[in-house]
């Protein structure tokens, strides 16, 4: 049985590898600049995700346990569009700390009124058994009781199988954009 519930500080460390998951190791190096590891890029996400003022919070993050160990075997990072910018001064912080980058600049990938599905990412040895889904649907269900009017997500124009996924749960195409690089697909659900 798998169970989805808040995440706890505790978790950052595993919380930030499905992250890293999300976001895929090409994304993840050029973030950390060509003098960095991923190693260095795994150790400041974790930071980011032990912060409670960061997009990446744990306080942000539904995490998918199996209830037999309690492991972490999967993550789906979320917040409200319109705190982006506060919410995004962590990274920032953080990226000029540790790689000297300053990421001011980048382009926004969500707005007010949308609970931005930031990242979502399961275990690959627990893939296609649903985790995905009651990740998605718990946190369509965290932005009615936000009182947010929709949930939205950014998906690869390059990763159609996740985009399936997204249009079944309901999720409809708003429009093209770019992130990291990638040709996007911005969706988007509308709560009832």
């Amino acid at each position: 049985m798998i169970k989805i519930t808040n995440a706890v500080k505790q978790q950052a460390d595993k919380i930030a590898r499905y992250i890293m998951l999300a976001m895929n190791h090409e994304c993840c190096k050029n973030f950390a600049g060509s003098t960095h590891t991923l190693g260095d890029f795994h150790n400041m996400m974790t930071r980011l995700v032990a912060r409670e003022d960061s997009q990446y919070s744990y306080k942000n993050t539904l995490v998918a346990l199996d209830e037999d160990s309690e492991n972490v075997i999967g993550i789906c990072v979320s917040y409200d569009g319109a705190d982006l910018h506060r919410l995004r001064k962590a990274f920032i912080e953080e990226a000029i700390k540790e790689f000297g980058i300053d990421y001011s600049g980048i382009d926004d990938e969500t707005e007010k009124g949308e609970l931005y599905i930031d990242s979502l990412a399961v275990d690959e040895r627990y893939r296609n058994m649903g985790i995905a889904s009651a990740l998605l649907k718990a946190t369509c269900e965290k932005a009615d009781s936000l009182k947010i009017p929709s949930a939205g997500l950014l998906v690869d124009c390059g990763n159609p199988k996740a985009e399936l996924l997204y249009r079944k749960l309901g999720f409809k195409y708003l429009n093209d954009t770019a992130w990291g690089g990638h040709k996007m697909k911005h969706l988007q659900k509308t709560n009832h």
